[in-house]
């Protein structure tokens, strides 16, 4: 039979090999998972910020051409040449969602610090509501919920 071997813990609970490595794998898990939650936010927060300046820079770049066929000939163009650089998320319905996103928050400022708290799944979710008021609100919505995972 196996002797468990007790050991005394710094406030004076005796604590056997067993639980000593179950506390110290519990903790080491708690530490990684709260690391690896804060790599993925930070992850997310650079992404939702790309794809404003991409949205931003294509927006400029598209906005001094005034036929429109000629645009979207050009983003499905740039699309195309994406994706085969960076992979399938540069699809051409995702990026008009990047002008969108653009075009709808003009201010660096407001993106950088309330929507980057988002992830880009979420951000697509509240394009399509009408007014701010209500992008914001459900943006809220959404950072709430974030948190209490956390």
């Amino acid at each position: 039979m196996h002797k468990i071997k007790q050991i005394k813990h710094k406030n004076g609970i005796q604590l056997s090999d067993t639980d000593h490595e179950s506390v110290l794998f519990s903790n080491v898990s708690h530490l990684i998972e709260n690391r690896k939650f804060n790599i993925i936010s930070a992850a997310n927060s650079h992404i939702v910020l790309m794809f404003w300046e991409i949205g931003k820079y294509i927006n400029s770049a598209i906005l001094g051409m005034e036929r429109a066929e000629y645009g979207k000939k050009i983003v499905s163009t740039l699309c195309t040449k994406l994706q085969q650089k960076y992979g399938k998320e540069y699809y051409v319905r995702n990026v008009r969602r990047m002008m969108q996103f653009a075009i709808q928050f003009p201010d660096f400022e407001k993106v950088s610090t309330a929507w980057t708290q988002l992830s880009w799944s979420h951000i697509r979710e509240l394009l399509p509501l009408k007014t701010t008021e209500e992008k914001l609100y459900y943006a809220d919505e959404f950072r709430c919920v974030r948190e209490h995972k956390q």
